[in-house]
């Protein structure tokens, strides 16, 4: 029964995932930037709702939060001229992206040693801010200058997770934070490295694109970005045990809630915007 019910579930999430790819290739090459933004602005605030859920807060006030981030991402993304009606305020969008960096690699290391939480709804709600919003201008920022950047940044992201979950169930001896994640191993992490390194080596060599950091600051920076997707998934993760939640939400059949497939994003989308207003001019 237990296996039957496992084969279910699989299948679920297999056709869940077809689906969202599908429905996600087919935004990309068809939706003018505008559409695209609001798509953005649209998954921001579902994911709004589920960050309310996990810091405590009621239906009214996840249905608020929901709205206000949402409309705060269309309007930025419009501000910034993501949505290809005035000239990309690389400025003012490199802050978003510096703000999200800082967080992520300065002051999340020490929230997962310590085991913070959500204290209090202000916090909540800045920490989403931070969480949230920086990515949702990523998506849209990304696909605006090809959607073949997009999605080679989320691609990595994906090839990690797929590596990781395969090599741990393979390998995983040594837990990678088990009071956060205890299915997370070491040796996941490392396959995670590894599979994106050859993902990413066979992708440059075959569009023959050579890295501007050289072949070496590349490997690097490839291991650096699985890191911190991990760092992302990680921190996700410890959101829902303090919230006593297995998942996120329900949205998504075998994968739970948008919070779930995007934990990962929410990290390294930024840092991925970061360094295309860097290296495209």
């Amino acid at each position: 029964m237990e296996q039957r019910l496992r084969g279910v579930m699989l299948k679920a999430r297999v056709l869940t995932a077809i689906v969202l790819l599908v429905g996600l290739l087919s935004a990309l090459l068809l939706l003018p930037a505008t559409a695209w933004l609001g798509l953005c602005a649209l998954v921001c605030g579902g994911a709004a709702w589920e960050w309310g859920g996990l810091a405590g807060f009621g239906r009214r006030a996840c249905a608020l939060l929901a709205f206000g981030f949402g409309l705060l991402c269309l309007g930025a993304g419009h501000w910034l001229g993501l949505g290809a009606d005035r000239p990309l305020a690389a400025a003012q969008l490199a802050a978003f992206y510096l703000v999200s960096a800082v967080f992520w690699l300065g002051a999340i290391p020490f929230w997962l040693a310590r085991k913070w939480k959500l204290a209090s709804a202000p916090v909540a709600i800045a920490v989403g801010a931070i969480v949230l919003l920086p990515p949702a201008l990523a998506l849209a920022h990304l696909r605006l200058i090809d959607p073949r950047v997009l999605l080679a940044a989320m691609a990595v992201v994906w090839v990690a997770d797929i590596a990781a979950y395969f090599s741990g169930r393979a390998f995983g001896r040594h837990k990678l934070a088990p009071a956060i994640s205890p299915g997370k191993t070491w040796e996941g992490a490392a396959g995670a490295a590894i599979g994106v390194l050859m993902f990413g080596f066979v992708l440059s060599i075959s569009l023959n694109v050579r890295p501007p950091a050289g072949w070496g600051g590349f490997a690097i920076l490839l291991a650096a970005y699985t890191a911190v997707s991990i760092v992302g998934d990680l921190f996700e993760s410890l959101l829902k045990r303090q919230a006593g939640l297995k998942d996120s939400g329900k949205l998504l059949p075998g994968h739970g809630g948008i919070l779930d497939r995007i934990d990962s994003l929410t990290s390294t989308l930024p840092i991925a915007g970061l360094a295309a207003l860097w290296w495209v001019r």
